[in-house]
């Protein structure tokens, strides 16, 4: 499970002293306690694998954009610090398709669901969610579903 992943890199870190990593997956397993709180509180079940990927793949864009407008302000250590622990938290992730390889995937998708159309862009982007959680960036693939599905419709 991701989350024993996560403990054990905690640990690691402790024993390591190595400070950023560790305060990176102390904010990692402070989030995740927050997400399985509010779950409880809606009677629902501790996140899963999936629901985990996901809130990482957040506090990466998060922190790609914090990054983002350090470099503007000037201060380029924060943007570094930002960036760093983006590394941390990316190893908790799946290996990202290329691009080629997502088109491929959208392909398919499109393929297999029947797509004739803008108008199932819905449709498509859950399957592509089902099937390749976690591994392929959604922000840039809603552009190429749309792509596809106006040029098959």
């Amino acid at each position: 499970m991701l989350r024993d992943e996560i403990n054990a890199a905690l640990k690691d870190a402790m024993k390591a002293q190595d400070k950023r990593r560790l305060s990176t997956l102390r904010l990692i397993s402070a989030a995740l306690k927050d997400r399985d709180i509010e779950q409880r509180g809606h009677g629902k079940d501790p996140l899963t694998d999936d629901e985990l990927r996901g809130l990482l793949a957040k506090m990466v864009k998060q922190r790609e954009e914090s990054a983002k407008i350090y470099d503007e302000g000037g201060r380029p250590e924060l943007a570094a610090q930002e960036r760093e622990e983006i590394v941390y938290i990316h190893a908790f992730l799946p290996q990202q398709m290329s691009e080629a390889d997502t088109r491929a995937a959208i392909t398919a998708v499109i393929a297999a669901i029947e797509a004739k159309g803008i108008k199932d862009m819905g449709r498509t982007m859950a399957v592509l969610k089902e099937r390749h959680s976690g591994a392929i960036d959604f922000g840039r693939a809603s552009a190429w579903v749309k792509e596809a599905l106006t040029a098959a419709g």
